[in-house]
């Protein structure tokens, strides 16, 4: 099982949607393989499918933010330089029991893996919440959504973002719980282009392939 691995670099939020619906497209008809895109976002405000208004603080076009309705799983979330957001393109066996709770579920245990193998924190779940967690603090939020078995949306992991512009929200709709990144656990200035082969390894390791494949944006 192989997994080609794309990194973008800065990419505005609608050209990343083109991508991976071109992307989901090629995958339902087994033209490509499982497919990892990984870049950083400008500051831009997201939704799900629920109504998540009220959800936030701020008026985007009066700050210059960008605000898009997504079809992914989970409530409003902030991405913004400094954060690795990842956008898996994997077929999944739809056949297996609760196939798409699981499937989360691995990208959950990628970060906490990672996080506790290469950087000694110890990261986990809390119940009724997706994502990753250091303690009541979101380091890795998730969502996705599935077209012909083929999944789309993925996470988004903060190692250095501006924390202060998750106050223009009410983070995944979570009022009692706090925001944290890898800067911020390591009290120093983390890279997202160093931390990049050590999540795709884990990301690896977790899903099982057996070779990852890095490309370029010419090879979309």
């Amino acid at each position: 099982m192989d997994l080609r691995v794309i990194p973008l670099g800065l990419v505005p939020y609608k050209e990343a949607l083109l991508i991976q619906d071109k992307l989901v497209e090629q995958r339902i008809h087994d033209e490509i393989p499982d497919t990892l895109l990984l870049l950083e976002h400008p500051p831009v405000i997201t939704t799900g499918r629920r109504e998540q208004e009220h959800n936030i603080l701020i008026d985007p076009e009066a700050m210059g933010v960008e605000l898009y309705k997504t079809s992914r799983g989970g409530e409003v979330t902030y991405h913004g330089p400094g954060q690795l957001v990842g956008y898996p393109i994997q077929k999944l066996d739809t056949k297996k029991h609760r196939f798409l709770v699981n499937h989360v579920a691995s990208l959950e245990e990628v970060f906490i893996q990672y996080l506790g193998k290469k950087h000694g924190i110890e990261a986990g779940r809390i119940d009724k919440h997706t994502g990753v967690w250091i303690g009541n603090s979101k380091i890795t939020a998730i969502g996705i959504s599935l077209h012909r078995r083929v999944t789309k949306h993925g996470f988004a992991y903060n190692i250095d973002p501006n924390l202060e512009h998750f106050s223009w929200i009410v983070p995944c709709g979570i009022t009692d719980k706090g925001v944290t990144s890898l800067s911020k656990e390591l009290h120093c200035t983390m890279e997202v282009l160093h931390e990049i082969p050590h999540v795709v390894s884990a990301f690896q390791e977790v899903f099982g392939y057996d070779t990852v494949t890095f490309q370029g944006k010419d090879d979309l």
